[in-house]
């Protein structure tokens, strides 16, 4: 489904790296993590997925084609984007945000209509009760679903999400990732979700890469990176949540952590 190859960006003619040498193979329907601390390169390495940001060096392809050789606004249109901050057009309705994608796709009204309310259903808004609402109108976790109805609704088959449940407290948050789980799973959606919680990655993702100086350290299943970290900073990475999940684990058998 998408593969990196040797993927590498510089901002200062190859001096410094912000990506450096990273390889990645994501098959269909895989929801993969992307962390590490800030300005690791994980954004950077999910914006040159869809040529908001172009490589210094090596190959990304996404179904077998290589993305320079796709225009960048039609390769952006046929993939999903989520990210931290939702940014609606906040003098659009709801529907119309969601609409955005297909429009410029030329979808007919009839089809346009059809489409928002099936994915505001999945999303879990009711269409009646918030197709003609304003952003403004909307809960942190209400527009938070906007932006992931939006993302679908041109039906891509990959999603790209930037800290997507950053900004909402801590109960929305758990919500809106075991809803997004469930949407992954009933679409057999592939996505790719930079986080900096570890915690956030071990519970959503089918696999983790671990980024660190614009490299990745590991890339694993969340148990593989539990049971056996490669690199001390990945070690480091996992050990509070690891403590938190063996002291969950702890209170759960009656006995104390």
């Amino acid at each position: 489904m998408i593969e990196l190859t040797d993927v590498c960006k510089s901002y200062d003619g190859g001096a410094t790296h912000a990506v450096d040498n990273v390889s990645l193979a994501i098959e269909q329907g895989e929801l993969i993590g992307l962390i590490g601390e800030s300005g690791c390169g994980k954004t950077t390495t999910l914006k040159m997925i869809n040529r908001l940001e172009e490589p210094s060096s090596g190959t990304i392809r996404v179904n077998g084609e290589d993305v320079r050789d796709r225009d960048p606004v039609e390769l952006r249109r046929g993939i999903g984007y989520v990210f931290q901050g939702v940014g609606l057009f906040p003098h659009y309705t709801v529907a119309q945000n969601v609409a955005a994608v297909p429009e410029l796709l030329n979808w007919s009204a009839p089809d346009i209509r059809e489409r928002v309310d099936e994915v505001l259903d999945i999303v879990g808004l009711a269409p009646d009760q918030y197709r003609d609402r304003r952003p403004s109108e909307l809960s942190g976790g209400q527009q938070q679903r906007v932006g992931v109805a939006r993302a679908l609704a041109a039906r891509p088959s990959l999603i790209l999400m930037d800290e997507p449940f950053g900004a909402l407290d801590p109960i929305t948050r758990a919500e809106l990732q075991e809803e997004f789980l469930r949407i992954h799973r009933a679409l057999n959606l592939t996505a790719i979700m930079v986080t900096h919680d570890m915690s956030e990655a071990l519970l959503m993702a089918d696999r983790i890469a671990v980024m660190k100086d614009g490299k990745i350290l590991q890339f694993d299943t969340p148990h593989v990176l539990l049971n056996h970290p490669a690199h001390e900073f990945v070690q480091q990475m996992i050990a509070l949540p690891k403590q938190r999940a063996d002291s969950i684990e702890a209170l759960m058998d009656g006995h104390a952590p």
